[in-house]
């Protein structure tokens, strides 16, 4: 599985690439670092338990790099979160019950003790406690470097959201311009779709997948009937009712026109 190498540099979001290992860290990651600190702009990495590594963490502290890496879980880390291993007493509740907690650690291979946070959610009906844990230099609370780690899955979905409803990987021509501009009308339709989710959609269903509004609003069944001075659009009330029709025309009509 390809690990996302995720940067944050003044609140833009920098993907450069998929890195399939961490053993090309040196080639892909340093570079990118020193060619934006070049350009005076503060750098945050995140990744997975690939890059969980003591070298990475010296060589991102070296060049005053913010981080947060997931960090496998081991007995040593579990004993220092042992205190919140223990269920809740009491009717489990329908909602997770969320801890964090933060600590220093220093495994074998560290040369120095490194801040690490533990996030624990107990959900109903599951016996044992989903455990993660964190290591970074950052100096926000835990729940905030849990936040800002858990981001990196949130690019993935949005990566993911672009295979599955536009296909923008699906590039099978012969040519390489071909495939440039079938690519190019993918994202261009990702981007439509993104912009009407954003803009368009009421709050109950903005947070809908593509895929969702291809399926329940957009491959709506409907009738054209046409009348002496009238045309009439009959649509096949599911998902996409008259309720729902109207908040988006109506959300539609408040955006603020372009000028000049």
């Amino acid at each position: 599985m390809s690990s996302l190498l995720m940067f944050i540099v003044y609140r833009a979001k920098l993907r450069p690439g998929n890195v399939h290992s961490a053993e090309d860290w040196e080639e892909v990651l340093l570079p990118e670092i020193e060619r934006q600190q070049e350009l005076g702009k503060e750098v945050v990495f995140r990744a997975d338990a690939a890059f969980a590594k003591p070298e990475i963490y010296e060589a991102l502290e070296k060049r005053g790099v913010k981080y947060t890496i997931r960090l496998p879980a081991n007995a040593s880390l579990e004993r220092d979160i042992e205190e919140l291993l223990t269920r809740p007493v009491g009717r489990p509740s329908h909602k997770p019950i969320v801890w964090y907690k933060g600590f220093l650690y220093q495994a074998a291979s560290w040369k120095t003790a490194r801040r690490v946070v533990a996030k624990m959610e107990y959900h109903a009906g599951e016996l044992f406690p989903r455990i993660g844990f964190i290591v970074t230099n950052l100096e926000t609370p835990s729940r905030a470097a849990v936040r800002f780690y858990n981001k990196r899955g949130t690019a993935e979905q949005w990566i993911k959201e672009g295979k599955q409803a536009v296909k923008m990987t699906r590039l099978s021509c012969h040519r390489f311009r071909s495939n440039q501009v079938r690519l190019a009308l993918s994202l261009l339709a990702y981007n439509l779709g993104n912009l009407w989710r954003r803009l368009a959609l009421p709050k109950r269903i903005e947070n809908w997948s593509l895929t969702s509004l291809q399926q329940r609003l957009v491959k709506t069944g409907g009738r054209l009937v046409k009348h002496a001075r009238y045309y009439w659009l009959f649509l096949a009330e599911g998902h996409l009712n008259r309720r729902r029709f109207g908040a988006m025309l109506g959300r539609i009509a408040l955006l603020p026109i372009p000028t000049g």
